[in-house]
């Protein structure tokens, strides 16, 4: 996705920075200004986390404003609450899979279908974007602790490199 959307900031690597910023973190571009869920933010608050300008901010809106295609996209985002954090806070487990290749298919289904097999509920699935990160991963944060024995099996997954538990 990210690879699309970066054609339309080709000339203007600042603007580029607000639109991976928002993508990344799920905020809204609507009517000319940038929301988290139904919270409106500023541009110099965005342009802080961005590391630019205010005013690269406001071109960026603009940009996205003035085209149809990007705003199908940027006009429907959403923050997600990310749960991996509170995880041991809330007596849940964290499971981090880093994969050997982010576009191998079946890593979910695999990973999943030994958690459920144990019989352990999943709160929480995330899987970070290989076009939006440099290292994607995806976090499963479990109802109960992910007993020792489930990690060999975890690690053999097709497609699994590493796992650690937070």
């Amino acid at each position: 996705m990210w690879k699309q959307i970066s054609n339309y900031f080709g000339r203007y690597p600042s603007q580029a920075k607000v639109a991976k910023l928002l993508l990344e973190q799920g905020l809204r571009v609507q009517e000319g200004r940038i929301y988290s869920g139904e919270i409106e933010l500023g541009d110099v608050a965005i342009g802080k986390a961005a590391g630019v300008d205010r005013r690269i901010v406001r071109a960026a809106v603009e940009t996205i404003q003035t085209s149809p295609e990007l705003m199908r996209v940027f006009s429907k985002l959403k923050p997600t609450a990310f749960l991996r954090d509170v995880a041991s806070e809330m007596g849940w487990s964290a499971i981090e899979i880093i994969p050997n290749n982010a576009s191998t298919p079946g890593i979910i289904a695999e990973v999943t279908g030994i958690i459920a097999t144990a019989g352990i509920s999943i709160r929480q699935a995330i899987v970070t974007d290989p076009d939006l990160s440099t290292e994607p991963r995806l976090f499963i944060i479990t109802d109960l602790a992910v007993p020792p024995e489930l990690i060999p099996r975890l690690k053999n997954c097709r497609g699994v490199k590493s796992i650690m538990i937070h």
